[in-house]
Formats: structure tokens, C-alpha cells, sequence
């Protein structure tokens, strides 16, 4: 088949389809592919949305509102060796970690998200902004673990344990 006589068959195959479904076909075809919606997903999984909660409340440094999505009894990973390593568990322990980060006035990019029934894998940037102090500037993934809509257990994966070891060594040391 011809190559003009493709494109006719298509164009008219399209066209009688876009007719028969009620669109307009002349619209359809003349839209340019910039300016059409596609959206497939039209619902945030519940776990993106928690996780999101999570992210917005830390950001606005909002206790009450990290309280709400924790699970009372959390696990908070911390790796390394460092004054803040170390598992945290409950609620207390995760928010007086959280205090102690904001001396390293730390900010966040998100990367990517990942998500299913269980579990959210956030990947993001992060660094600190600290005058007189060589600043951490590197990717960090969370590996949330989600439980009855509460946040039941979290997983620190850094980059470079080393350099995190370094920062938070000479911050806390």
C-alpha cells in the first residue's frame, strides 16, 4: 500500500469513527495534540495523598498535622553513625527528631513517587542551609510502610551515608 493511500484510509477510518461517536471530526483533527487533556489518572491513590498531608504539615512545621497521619506506635529508620541515627518509635521520638533537623534548616525537592497498597517510595533532593559549614546537598528515598491510613514505619536510604555521617557529625557533634 501506497503511502498517500495509508493515510487517506486512516484519515478516513478516523474520521467516520470520530463521526459515529458524535465528536466532530473536522474539531478533532484540526486540535493540535499540545492542547488536548489525556487524563488517565484521574484519582490520587490514597497512600500519595497521605504521604502528601505528611510533606505539607512537616513544611509548615506543623505538629498537630504530622500527629494525624502517624501511627501512634511508628518506626522511623535513621542509618549511620551520627547523634541522630538510630530507630525512632512513637510518636514523640519522631517529632523530637524532626526538631532536631530544623537546626540544619534543611529544605526538600521531590524526585519521584511511587506507590501501592502498602507502601510509598519517595525519592527527593535535600539540603541544608547553614552559613560557616560545608552544606549536605544530595538524593534521599523514604521507603514509607502504610498501615490502616496511618504512616506505620519509615526507611531512610541516603545517597552517601558518608557525607551524611560528616554533616550531621560536625552539626550535632
Amino acid at each position: 500500500m501506497k503511502r498517500r493511500d495509508f493515510f487517506q484510509k486512516t484519515l478516513l477510518t478516523s474520521t467516520t469513527a470520530l463521526a459515529f461517536a458524535g465528536i466532530s471530526p473536522s474539531f478533532a483533527l484540526l486540535e493540535p495534540m499540545a492542547t488536548q487533556k489525556f487524563n488517565f489518572m484521574q484519582k490520587t491513590h490514597p497512600n500519595l495523598t497521605l504521604i502528601n498531608d505528611f510533606f505539607d504539615a512537616y513544611s509548615k512545621n506543623n505538629m498537630e498535622g504530622i500527629k494525624k497521619v502517624l501511627d501512634k506506635n511508628i518506626k522511623w529508620h535513621i542509618p549511620g553513625e551520627h547523634p541522630l541515627s538510630g530507630t525512632k518509635i512513637g510518636i514523640d521520638e519522631v517529632l523530637a527528631f524532626f526538631k532536631a533537623l530544623t537546626k540544619g534548616a534543611f529544605k526538600a525537592e521531590p524526585i519521584i513517587m511511587g506507590v501501592n497498597d502498602d507502601y510509598v517510595i519517595d525519592c527527593h533532593r535535600n539540603w541544608s542551609n547553614i552559613e560557616n559549614l560545608e552544606n549536605l546537598n544530595a538524593m534521599s528515598c523514604l521507603l514509607w510502610r502504610i498501615e490502616n491510613h496511618k504512616i506505620k514505619e519509615v526507611h531512610n536510604f541516603p545517597q552517601s551515608q558518608k557525607d551524611v555521617n560528616k554533616f550531621f557529625n560536625e552539626l550535632y557533634g
